[in-house]
């Protein structure tokens, strides 16, 4: 069997066609990736929001080139960025832009100087970070953003499926509607009781569903329900093995291990993944994006002093190197520790980063560049622990995923060595895209 697949990120979109025979080995007969460079512009400084018909329009063209080449793709599927929102009317047509998962609006003060998420908390007894399309959909409501046309929402990957089949209303899977957050995820209903104390009214909700099912078909071919990307990150570099954990370093960074046991904590997420497993995730809302900054804090400085600006990625991989070796055999109180919560996190999006245990010794460039990776890794090896401490869950195999992994040896390096478990990078680097792909096959 023929599949394709498409992922539709916050920065690119990927897709795959990918072939399938009994039991052998999925084989990725052709991978693409592209710009998804749909970001609007806007005055607020907090709001990130994108061009949803254009984004469908380059994944559409994305998906026709596949199936023009390779006639024999007999499904469809379907993910990309969770928690985020488009506005839908009863055409099932898109009547506002995209609010993405960095879109923070639920972050701002407002009612006695608190922000939304907190009055969410304090309200609802519900953690719903800013970005997460429940709190962006409450704050709309409560400042009159809403077209007065809209009838519902859903996510990106879900309106293109329904661009893609004409559906007028959408189908989402659980872990999307749960990326949404004030989703019951051991019942797979939205909370509905909690959300009308935030004003929030039944009928905004989209219809869930928990398996994979055929939303229609485009060009004869059936098109799937849409899966979260982290969802899908999972399936196509880790398959659906126990005591696996996936390490992803994109822009944010992510931890993922797949359980059968329900399991929250203080950012640890249960995402419905499938047939009736879940997802323990963590996520840190700066990954690789620490990394950039520091580049671009260095760049700035050489810019200033040469009069010249060019990408200084190299540079701070060989200064890794360098501060990899210097910091061998130190005790941690004599290593340069940086936090890199430089964006807050998830549950206290008021936190910052910080750099402490500065000295005479340590207050070298090679220093931060290997502290900040020894930063990024660690956000994501504290998730990993409080999942171990309330699971027993023992990692046998950890799977690598993301830009920030495979373009930087050292930090695989840090992994390696901070979750005492042996680094191996997923095989393609489409892994999203590739989810999707094997995802439709499940469809009955």
């Amino acid at each position: 069997m023929q599949t394709v697949g498409i992922d539709i990120g916050t920065t690119t979109i990927s897709g795959v066609v990918l072939e399938k025979n009994g039991t052998q080995k999925p084989r990725i007969l052709k991978a693409k990736t592209i710009e998804n460079g749909s970001f609007l512009t806007t005055t607020k400084d907090w709001e990130r929001i994108q061009d949803a018909e254009k984004i469908v329009k380059k994944s559409r063209q994305m998906l026709d080139d596949f199936l023009d080449e390779y006639p024999e793709v007999e499904k469809i599927g379907l993910t990309g960025q969770m928690h985020g929102i488009v506005y839908i009317d009863k055409e099932g047509k898109c009547v506002s832009p995209l609010y993405t998962w960095q879109d923070a609006r639920g972050s701002l003060s407002g009612k006695d100087n608190g922000s939304l998420t907190e009055e969410i908390r304090q309200t609802c007894s519900v953690q719903a970070p800013s970005g997460y399309g429940m709190v962006t959909h409450i704050y709309n409501l409560r400042y009159h953003l809403i077209p007065d046309t809209a009838v519902s929402f859903c996510t990106i990957m879900d309106y293109f499926g329904m661009r893609l089949t004409g559906r007028k209303k959408a189908l989402v899977h659980a872990g999307n509607a749960a990326s949404f957050g004030f989703f019951d995820v051991p019942k797979n209903v939205f909370m509905t009781g909690k959300l009308a104390k935030m004003g929030v009214e039944e009928q905004w909700l989209p219809q869930v569903c928990t398996g994979i099912e055929a939303l229609g078909s485009y060009r004869e071919r059936i098109v799937t329900t849409a899966i979260g990307d982290n969802q899908a990150s999972f399936l196509g570099a880790a398959g659906n093995e126990n005591n696996t954990l996936l390490v992803n370093m994109g822009t944010g960074g992510q931890i993922s291990v797949l359980s059968d046991q329900y399991f929250t904590a203080e950012g640890i997420e249960a995402r419905p993944f499938l047939h009736g497993t879940y997802l323990l995730a963590g996520a840190s809302l700066c990954g690789g994006k620490a990394y950039a900054l520091l580049e671009k804090f260095f760049r700035e400085f050489v810019k200033e002093a040469t009069g010249q600006e060019k990408p200084l990625y190299k540079t701070l991989e060989k200064l890794a190197g360098d501060g990899k070796a210097s910091c061998t055999g130190r005790e941690n109180r004599q290593k340069l520790q940086i936090e890199t919560t430089f964006d807050g996190t998830r549950v206290h999006p008021e936190q910052t980063g910080s750099i402490t245990n500065l000295s005479t010794d340590n207050f070298t460039p090679a220093a931060f560049v290997y502290g900040t990776l020894e930063g990024m890794s660690r956000e994501l090896y504290q998730m990993y622990q409080t999942i171990q401490n309330g699971t027993g869950i023992q990692i046998k195999r950890m799977i690598g995923s993301g830009n920030g992994l495979r373009k930087n040896p050292v930090l695989c390096e840090i992994v390696e060595e901070m979750f005492g478990v042996k680094l191996a990078l997923a095989e393609c680097e489409e892994e999203a895209a590739t989810g999707a792909a094997l995802s439709s096959m499940q469809q009955d």
